[in-house]
C-alpha cells in the first residue's frame, strides 16, 4: 500500500496562514475593540487580505463560502474584482460563481456600498459589470430599491451602463432615478407614494420605514404617532431595533422575538436593563431557547456531556461600536450548547448562575473556571472568551497544557476555544494554549461549523486537508439556495 506523503513544514505554514485569515474574517469588522482601536484593526485586516490574496488566491476566494462576516465578504469581492487580471480563466470562473452566490446573501445596503467603492476605484471590467447587472436583475422589487437605496442604484446603473425602466414599469424607473421632475404622475404604486409624500402627509405611511422616517422628521410629525402608524411597514429587524426607542415614546411597534436569529436576540436581551430582564424572564428565556433549538436542528441533544466556560468579565463589554458584542456571543453560545448537549454545565467567569442577568464585570479567571469544568469530566469543553486570562495571568494556559499532556493525553475530552474578538497586534484571535484549537466566532449560529474548522488549528494538518475542507464547503455553498432576508446582518 502506497504511503501518503508527509505533511511538510511549508504545508503547515500555509495552513496556519489561511486559518489566521479565516479567524480575522470571522471576527473583525474593522471597528474598535476593547483592546485595540479602529486604526489598528483596519491596518491589521488590510495586511491579511493582501497577503492571503497574493499568496493563496484560490483559498482566499473560497473563504466566501465560509462563515465570515459581511464586512470581510465585501472586501474579498472587491479585491478579487480589482485584481481580476492576476487570476487564470479557470480561477475567474470559480470566483465569479462564488462572488455571485455571496452577493445574493449580503444585505442590499452592503452590496450597494460595495458597488460605490468599485466605482470610486474605477474597477469597471467586463466581469464586474456582469456581476452588477446580474445582481440587480435578481432583485425582487426594483421600485423598492429605487426608493430605499436610490443613490446606490443610480451609482450602480451608471457604472455598469445598465438600461433601466425599459420594460415592465412604463419606463418610470429610469425617470425616477435620473429625471424625477419629468413625470407629473407615476403608475408604479411605490414611486407614486414617494412623489405624493412631498405634499401629502398620509402618503409617507406607504413608504419603507427608513424613507418615511426622513419625511416625518421634515414635517415635524410626533414620534409616537409616526411609529404607531408606520409599524405595519417595518421589517422584523426594524421592529427589534426600535422597540426600546418606541417604548420611550410609549408607542407600540411590537416585536416577534421568537423569530429572531439567536445572536441578535442575545444582543437585544443584553440591551435591556436587569430589571426588565427579570420582569420578562419567561418571555426572553423562551425566545432564546426557541432560537437555540432552531439553530441546533437535527444536532439537538447529540453532543453528550458538555461543559462551557463563558466569559462575562469587564472586557466582554466590547467597545462603543461593538457594545457588549463579545458577551452577546457568549450568551447565545450558552443557549445553543444547552440545546446541543445531553447534559450541560455552564460556568461564567464571574461565578454567576443566572445567564439571563449576566453583565460585563470584573477580571477574567479563566483558569479557575477551567479547573471546575474539567473536574466534571465532560466529553466536550467549549470556551467562549477573548482569551485575556488575567486572574491570575496565564493560569488557563497552564491548566490546559497539563490536562492535555499529563491528565488526558488520549483526548477523551474534546476542548475548543471560540474567540469573538480579533487581536490586531497578533493578526489573529488570542489563544489560550498551543495544545487547544482556537477559532474566531462572530455568531453563535456558526458554532457547530467552527468546532469542526478549529481542528485544523491544532497544527497537525496541512494545506491539503484544509483545501479539501474548503472545497467541500464551496460545493455546498454553491449548491444552496441564494435567498436572504432583506436587512439581514
Amino acid at each position: 500500500m502506497r504511503a501518503e506523503p508527509a505533511t511538510t513544514h511549508a504545508d503547515l505554514v500555509a495552513a496556519e496562514d489561511v486559518l489566521l485569515f479565516v479567524n480575522a474574517a470571522i471576527t473583525s469588522t474593522g471597528q474598535r475593540e476593547f483592546h485595540s482601536d479602529e486604526a489598528a484593526q483596519h491596518m491589521s485586516l488590510d495586511f491579511l487580505h493582501e497577503y492571503v490574496r497574493v499568496n493563496y488566491r484560490p483559498l482566499y476566494a473560497a473563504s466566501l463560502a465560509l462563515d465570515i462576516n459581511d464586512h470581510n465578504a465585501a472586501l474579498i469581492v472587491r479585491r478579487l474584482l480589482e485584481s481580476a487580471g492576476e487570476a487564470s480563466a479557470g480561477e475567474r470562473r470559480v470566483e465569479g460563481r462564488l462572488i455571485a452566490a455571496r452577493l445574493a446573501r449580503l444585505p442590499a445596503p452592503r452590496v450597494y456600498r460595495l458597488f460605490r467603492a468599485l466605482r470610486a476605484a474605477k474597477v469597471n471590467n467586463r466581469r464586474t459589470r456582469a456581476i452588477m447587472r446580474d445582481w440587480l436583475a435578481a432583485r425582487p422589487d426594483p421600485a423598492l430599491d429605487a426608493v430605499k437605496y436610490r443613490s446606490g442604484l443610480k451609482c450602480a446603473a451608471r457604472h455598469a451602463h445598465l438600461p433601466l425602466g425599459s420594460t415592465g414599469d412604463h419606463g418610470e424607473l429610469g425617470d425616477f432615478l435620473f429625471a424625477p421632475g419629468r413625470r407629473r404622475h407615476y403608475v408604479t404604486p411605490l414611486l407614486s407614494a414617494w412623489q405624493r409624500a412631498h405634499y401629502e402627509q398620509g402618503a409617507l405611511y406607504d413608504l419603507p420605514f427608513t424613507v418615511a422616517e426622513g419625511f416625518a422628521a421634515k414635517r415635524g410629525i410626533d414620534r409616537r404617532t409616526f411609529l404607531e402608524r408606520i409599524a405595519p411597514r417595518m421589517t422584523r429587524l426594524e421592529r427589534l431595533r426600535l422597540q426600546e426607542s418606541a417604548r420611550t415614546h410609549r408607542a407600540d411597534v411590537g416585536s416577534d422575538l421568537t423569530g429572531m436569529p439567536l445572536t441578535r436576540l442575545a444582543g437585544y436581551v443584553l440591551g435591556l436593563s436587569l430589571d426588565d430582564r427579570a420582569a420578562r424572564r419567561a418571555e426572553l428565556t423562551g425566545a432564546l431557547r426557541a432560537a437555540a433549538r432552531r439553530t441546533a436542528g437535527a444536532e439537538a441533544g447529540t453532543w453528550g456531556r458538555v461543559a462551557a466556560v463563558l466569559d462575562d468579565s469587564f472586557s466582554a463589554s466590547g467597545s462603543r461600536q461593538k457594545r457588549q458584542r463579545p458577551l452577546a456571543v457568549a450568551l447565545a453560545c450558552h443557549f445553543l450548547l444547552e440545546a446541543l448537549s445531553g447534559s450541560y454545565l455552564p460556568l461564567w467567569t464571574s461565578g454567576r448562575r443566572d445567564a439571563l442577568l449576566v453583565h460585563p464585570y470584573g477580571p477574567t479567571p479563566l483558569g479557575m473556571r477551567l479547573l471546575d469544568a474539567l473536574e466534571s469530566a465532560p466529553e466536550r469543553l467549549v470556551i467562549v472568551s477573548d482569551g485575556w486570562d488575567n486572574a491570575p495571568p496565564g493560569l488557563a494556559g497552564e491548566v490546559l497544557r497539563a490536562w492535555r499532556t499529563a491528565l488526558d493525553p488520549e483526548g477523551r475530552t474534546a476542548v475548543v476555544h471560540l474567540n469573538p474578538v480579533y487581536d490586531a497586534e497578533d493578526f489573529d484571535v488570542r489563544r489560550l494554549s498551543a495544545s487547544v484549537p482556537t477559532a474566531g466566532v462572530r455568531n453563535a449560529e456558526d458554532l457547530p461549523a467552527l468546532v469542526q474548522l478549529a481542528r485544523f488549528a491544532e497544527g497537525r494538518t496541512g494545506v491539503a486537508e484544509l483545501r479539501a475542507h474548503m472545497d467541500d464547503r464551496v460545493r455546498r455553498f454553491l449548491g444552496e439556495g441564494t435567498g436572504r432576508q432583506e436587512g439581514a446582518a
